[in-house]
């Protein structure tokens, strides 16, 4: 079956180049698109294109669709090309002509902005709640060991003392800065565009604002022809604030496969965390970092394959578009699991706490010690060149003490800050809001 069928055969060959993986895809959707078409109906019931009774047929019978498509009892059939068409002939076997009534007013164009605008913005709300997970465990870690001191290197080389405060901290503000980025991205998705139909509009008298209302979004995609033109850049946006997740962990994984090594010995995973070698038996491999640090740059290039597919696209609708759900609607999956894995491991992670008694690490003392002349009266370049001379001749001496006091530093890491900060970003995006409106749908 499909929607725009009028009695012509399509080749074989072309119909499975064209269809492409929509039919895989698609079982993902069907929960928003049955959400969709009761909020569509609802809509078409008060302006006069369905009776009441009608409507309650159809309400009925799309919440029974609903459970099987959120039980993982739905299924496309062979033959039927999408989510849409198979919704539709589900209606229409089981209702007759009033299922065939439910398309008026829009087209495959809006339903599919619609569905993959509501499957975003369910995924982006779970994305921010590993991430918050994530990052409240981050900073557990690091009010955990903020007296520790660490190395804290410049082009590789010792530099100046840090610490697993300031380290583990470091990735915890990075996430709420992500999360900015998120919820950019949530109210890109969070603009309905129900009712634009094939990006143009409808001569029906629809009411955009009652659909918008009825699902939850922060407000409508107005102009018509911008409505068909967001697609791409929507999931190109997502991307980008999926992709700056994946930027942090990356680099959080590239730290944990350095210090887990003899060379630095700075963190050490559990046994039960790590993989062995075939032919060496001393290899404990921080295999977990390596594939995060893989899956997480490989996210990274998701808003240029994005890029690459719509850029030279003029305005309407080509189906150029349907290749994006390929690249974009795994990437969910994915970052979910590097999110998980991350959480697990640095939940795991044993923290060295004598890491600067060793001697490799004195001179990383020396601005302590040029400070320290500083705050006794010497000018600042006398004491530069002062603690530089004994450094030359081995004569350097530290007590291997810090004393920073200023915001974010060791000793004042304003980790309650950083908090506050991120909790005021996750209770801005309204989850509440959408969750209630579903409901409500689905009474």
């Amino acid at each position: 079956m499909k929607l725009w069928d009028k009695g012509t055969s399509v080749n074989k060959r072309i119909e499975e180049f064209t269809v492409g993986r929509d039919r895989e895809l698609d079982v993902f959707l069907a929960p928003f698109d049955v959400l969709g078409t009761m909020a569509h109906i609802t809509m078409l019931e008060s302006v006069g294109l369905l009776s009441n009774d009608e409507l309650k047929e159809l309400l009925t019978e799309l919440k029974i669709i609903y459970k099987q498509a959120t039980t993982g009892q739905f299924l496309i059939e062979e033959g039927i090309e999408d989510v849409h068409s198979q919704v539709e002939l589900m209606l229409t076997r089981k209702l007759g002509d009033v299922g065939k009534k439910v398309h008026s007013g829009r087209s495959r164009n809006d339903q599919v902005l619609l569905d993959l605008k509501l499957y975003t913005r369910s995924r982006i709300e779970e994305v921010v709640k590993a991430v918050d997970k994530l990052f409240q465990v981050l900073q557990q870690k690091s009010e955990e060991h903020k007296n520790v001191l660490i190395p804290g290197y410049t082009h590789l080389q010792v530099a100046m003392p840090s610490s697993f405060g300031v380290w583990f901290g470091a990735f915890a503000e990075s996430l709420a800065d992500d999360l900015l980025l998120l919820q950019a991205a949530w109210r890109t998705a969070n603009q309905n565009p129900l009712g634009t139909a094939a990006g143009y509009g409808s001569s029906f008298p629809l009411n955009r604002t009652l659909t918008t209302d009825l699902l939850g979004f922060e407000d409508l995609n107005y102009n018509v022809g911008y409505a068909q033109m967001a697609r791409g850049k929507m999931e190109r946006t997502v991307a980008y604030a999926l992709s700056s997740v994946g930027q942090t962990i990356a680099k959080l994984a590239v730290d944990g496969c350095l210090y887990t090594s003899q060379n630095f010995g700075f963190l050490k995973l559990p046994d039960e965390l790590t993989t062995g070698s075939s032919i060496m038996p001393h290899k404990k491999n921080p295999d977990v970092f390596e594939l995060l640090r893989a899956h997480c740059n490989k996210l990274q290039a998701l808003p240029e394959s994005i890029g690459m597919i719509t850029a030279n696209l003029p305005s309407g609708y080509f189906r150029d578009l349907q290749l994006i759900k390929e690249v974009f609607m795994p990437a969910f999956d994915e970052l979910l699991d590097c999110v998980d894995i991350a959480t697990f491991a640095i939940e795991n992670i044993e923290v060295k706490t004598d890491v600067m008694k060793d001697e490799k690490y004195k001179l990383a003392f020396s601005v302590e010690e040029v400070n320290k002349l500083v705050l006794s009266g010497v000018p600042f370049r006398d004491a530069y060149k002062q603690v530089g001379l004994a450094i030359e001749a081995g004569e350097f001496e530290t007590d291997g003490q810090v004393n920073h006091t200023h915001e974010g530093s060791i000793g004042n890491l304003c980790n309650d800050k950083v908090a506050s900060k991120k909790n005021k970003i996750v209770n801005e995006f309204g989850f509440e809001k959408v969750e209630q409106a579903i409901q409500n749908l689905l009474k």
